[in-house]
């Protein structure tokens, strides 16, 4: 029974349907009243909250408040699917462990409850104070990829311009920084080529180190509606959901996916298997690759990467030019020591076959939450609003110009990245950090690093929709926030695709939308003056479309949230002037019938560098490459296994904190963790499926089930991301272009528990 089938007679047992009770009370900030555009009793669509798919839902209002939902089927993203995590996605909203009135440790250690007054005075007071004895550098914040993009976009605004902030940065460091650097230097911009489109329309699929059966099921639902019978090709070292769904399956030994991708241009460069022409037009650097890779020789490669020289061929007959090949990377990639330089070495072959800007083609990086390309692109963090650097001082007075202050304020190069904010807290430099929406006490790798700079930290705040999330437990001062459902805003999907999230819920107590938060905290701070002309989530998004103008992500031409609504969402770019008619406040062009008023006004599936110009000053894409770097944390004999992590199932999301309050998802995955561990291992450790086993790596150590499968190979054992005990054990390098985590690879030896 797969994943669907199990869901659908979980659903059964329940009578058939989803139904959620309203269990909580409204809050008192008027969160609690019906949405402005809703209907008290109707069907509205809303964008998942979940991963960076980003389907639609159809949110079913009784009295204005969510009650059910169902899958969109008009959306040109799901198409009417939906995977289990957003058919239970309301049942988050109302556990009984959501934040509800602000808290505050007092000096007997213990947290106890506060108005919003105090709360926000202890910030201010407490922040300042701390800013006023060590500089601005002492106080940092770390985000999300989970909030709307206007509330990213005004928190950057906020903490830089108004709080004078140096450092802050977002947990799309960790699962996406690796994607926006490689096609930043590739490319000349953060920008992902494809629409979803093309996985229906490819001859060759390859996947590196993604998952999308477990990971982004409905991406793989669009794979199933490729007639164009593909080859599917999965470049992974576990026999992964996906893999066992393939044509072929490359299981290479972990971490040597750039060598692999060197060894196939190799192939493809000296069988003349390239697209010249191309490459001569709207390339540059490729002779410099061509001498890099030509030391690359298939048997090498074969004995390196496991697969033989005979396979490599296979595969690079496959992908060469006359085909219609798109690639598809995730965390398997992103999350590596090299991942930049593996990153654009997928972007190489994609170049050099002129596999790009045409139907089923591209380099194409799945993102991994909602709203991860809206904080690439609005977030503040690495980079000023717009896709803008911090380096450029014409950048710099654009944004200056924007706001209407003084461009000598603006930092001229970015803060720290995530894991530098913690060495300066660990070694006493950062004596503050706000945490917005994320869980790093779970998810940082080498958690135990996280756990000690919460130590060290004069104030810890947590903003969060829960109370008892790891982190939180750890806080000095919790804010209580709005969840999805609970608020407004954009999110942009891995497609570029912009879509809205709305207000079909009431918040419980005094919990509060995080963009409110920030407005209170401006006026509390003193700086209020800097989002005056942003009192609603709707006015801070006709400020980011301000940002975008011009740039390669420019969204000047989508009027308003309605149009976004009536469009089926919009990919950027779609400047004002590709719209021949500039549509009414209400979202609808004037002048358009009412039948065409229902019709899409905007090309629902585009995708970038049809006309082979990219955003460097050239116009061309550069080849990037450099050396394979080793391993940094080898096995020996004394930690003789390779640990994977990635997802286990479909039903859980990161650290589980909201997929965890649905009954129905609980039954998806194991209770227990697990670690998968091959036959002949678990043989000679005399360990079976079932039995406990402790992991442990040079930093800590970990206790779960074994679970015995051919699914890893030899010498290589797996765990699910999700369970907490995982980054107890993970090693902590970094990629040095991206600052991204390297997850995906530690070394670790296995212990038979006697317990039960």
């Amino acid at each position: 029974m797969d994943l669907k089938e199990k869901f659908t007679e979980l659903m059964r047992q329940r009578g058939g349907r989803l139904t959620h009770e309203m269990v909580l009370t409204p809050g008192r900030f008027g969160l609690g009243q019906t949405p402005k555009r809703l209907q008290p009793d109707s069907t509205t669509s809303m964008i998942c909250g979940y991963c960076s798919t980003g389907c639609s839902l159809k949110i079913h209002l009784k009295d204005g408040k969510a009650v059910n939902l169902t899958p969109d089927p008009d959306y040109p993203v799901n198409l009417g699917m939906a995977c289990p995590k957003g058919w239970e996605a309301l049942t988050p909203l109302k556990a009984d462990d959501r934040a509800v009135t602000p808290l505050l440790r007092g000096g007997d250690g213990k947290m106890a409850p506060v108005d919003w007054d105090t709360a926000l005075k202890v910030f201010t007071d407490r922040l300042k104070a701390i800013i006023a004895k060590h500089g601005p550098e002492s106080v940092a914040f770390l985000s999300t990829g989970q909030i709307p993009a206007e509330e990213m976009f005004i928190l950057g605004l906020l903490s830089k311009f108004g709080m004078g902030l140096i450092h802050g940065d977002a947990n799309t460091r960790q699962c996406m920084a690796t994607s926006h650097v490689a096609y930043k230097q590739s490319f000349g911009f953060d920008a992902p080529p494809f629409s979803y489109k093309d996985f229906e329309e490819s001859d060759v699929l390859v996947f590196h180190g993604a998952n999308p059966c477990i990971a982004h099921p409905i991406m793989w639902e669009r794979v199933m509606m490729n007639k164009r019978k593909p080859e599917i090709l999965v470049v992974d070292p576990r026999q992964t959901e996906t893999a066992l769904a393939a044509t072929r399956h490359y299981p290479l030994q972990p971490k040597s996916d750039l060598p692999l991708l060197y060894g196939l241009a190799n192939i493809l460069i000296r069988e003349g298997w390239i697209d010249q022409a191309y490459i001569d037009a709207h390339t540059t650097g490729f002779d410099g690759f061509k001498t890099f890779v030509a030391t690359y020789d298939p048997e090498m490669v074969g004995k390196l990467t496991g697969l033989g020289s005979k396979r490599l061929m296979e595969f690079a007959d496959l992908i060469r030019p006359g085909k219609r090949v798109s690639h598809w990377w995730t965390m398997g990639v992103n999350q590596s020591h090299e991942g930049v330089r593996t990153a654009q070495a997928i972007i190489n072959l994609a170049l050099m076959t002129g596999n790009i800007g045409k139907p089923g083609t591209g380099a194409n990086s799945i993102t991994g939450q909602v709203n991860a390309m809206g904080s690439r692109l609005f977030s503040n963090t690495t980079g000023l609003p717009g896709g803008r650097n911090y380096p450029d001082a014409q950048h710099r007075k654009e944004v200056a110009d924007i706001l209407g202050i003084d461009a000598a304020g603006i930092q001229d190069k970015p803060g720290l990245a995530y894991d530098q904010i913690l060495e300066q807290v660990i070694s006493g430099k950062i004596k503050a950090l706000w945490v917005i929406a994320t869980n790093p006490a779970h998810s940082w790798v080498n958690q135990a690093e996280f756990r000690l700079a919460a130590s060290k930290l004069d104030l810890l705040v947590v903003q969060d929709m829960y109370h008892d999330t790891d982190t939180a437990k750890l806080a000095h001062l919790v804010l209580p926030s709005a969840g999805w459902g609970e608020k407004e805003g954009t999110v942009i999907n891995s497609e570029r695709r912009i879509g809205l999230f709305k207000k079909v819920y009431p918040a419980p107590g005094q919990a509060l939308a995080d963009f409110y938060i920030f407005k209170l905290i401006a006026k509390y701070w003193g700086c209020e003056d800097l989002l005056k002309d942003m009192q609603t989530p709707e006015q801070a998004f006709q400020m980011m479309k301000r940002f975008s103008a011009g740039r390669p992500c420019d969204i000047t031409g989508i009027a308003d949230y309605p149009m976004i609504d009536r469009e089926g969402g919009i990919q950027w770019p779609l400047p004002a002037s590709a719209m021949a008619k500039a549509p009414s406040s209400d979202g609808i062009d004037a002048t358009r019938s009412a039948a065409d008023s229902a019709r899409p006004a905007v090309t629902r599936e585009r995708r970038l560098f049809e006309d082979g110009r990219y955003y460097h000053p050239d116009g061309k894409a550069k080849f990037q490459f450099a050396p394979p770097q080793p391993i940094p944390e080898p096995v020996t004999a004394e930690f003789p296994f390779a640990l994977l992590t990635g997802r286990w199932s479909s039903a859980q999301w990161h650290t589980n904190t909201r997929t965890g309050k649905s009954a129905v998802l609980r039954k998806l995955y194991s209770a227990d963790p697990l670690v998968e561990i091959h036959p002949e291992d678990a043989s000679r450790l005399k360990l079976a499926s079932g039995d406990w086993v402790q992991v442990k790596s040079r930093r800590g150590q970990a206790r779960a089930r074994a679970a015995v499968s051919s699914t890893v190979q030899p010498g290589q054992v797996f765990m699910p991301m999700h369970d907490v005990e995982v980054n107890r054990l993970t090693f902590p390098a970094f990629d040095p272009h991206s600052r991204q985590p390297s997850y995906k690879h530690c070394a670790v030896r296995l212990e038979k528990d006697g317990g039960d």
